[in-house]
């Protein structure tokens, strides 16, 4: 072996092996679903909390629960359930509503002020309407969202305020 051929082999044994996410290893599947799992049976109940009130109020429309772990967004957990519809059909005289993108525009609107939808912080960004409907509050480890859409907004709220409660109680 020639004295280059040394050289070479020992400069690439010193160099570390690659980094990033190619090489980065993914969590396992038992993490992840430790990390999610206790949120599915609060999610659930602050769902039919909400499912509840949108009934009471004679509404129906999509409901959506939202929890952020730690200070910054980064990831979320959520869960949603459609309340009777998720969608108004276009007629002669409305073009219709999608009451599912409505309900995540309240919520990624809520992720990114932390107030409650249309609080008029500042104005809407491109993929928000500024309507009311989404209420939040920093749980014990994250931020909470819960929004409601389908109903005059004075009713979405009601709803969603039914979901927060219960989110509130255990995160």
């Amino acid at each position: 072996m020639s004295l280059i051929s040394l050289i070479l082999i020992f400069t690439l044994s010193l160099v570390p092996a690659p980094s990033g996410p190619a090489s980065a290893p993914a969590p396992s599947q038992a993490t992840q679903s430790a990390a999610t799992a206790p949120f599915d049976p609060i999610a659930d109940e602050a769902l039919a909390a909400m499912r509840a009130r949108a009934d009471e109020l004679k509404i129906g429309g999509v409901a959506i629960v939202a929890y952020m772990p730690g200070d910054t967004l980064q990831s979320w957990s959520s869960k949603m359930v459609v309340v009777g519809r998720y969608k108004d059909l276009p007629s002669a005289t409305d073009k219709g509503s999608n009451l599912l993108g409505i309900v995540y525009a309240k919520a990624a609107e809520m992720a990114d002020t932390r107030k409650d939808s249309g609080s008029q912080v500042r104005p809407p960004m491109t993929g928000e309407f500024g309507w009311q409907g989404g209420v939040t509050a920093q749980g014990k480890n994250g931020f909470l969202i819960a929004a409601f859409s389908g109903g005059k907004s004075e009713d979405d709220v009601q709803v969603s305020r039914a979901g927060l409660e219960k989110l509130k109680q255990r995160l």
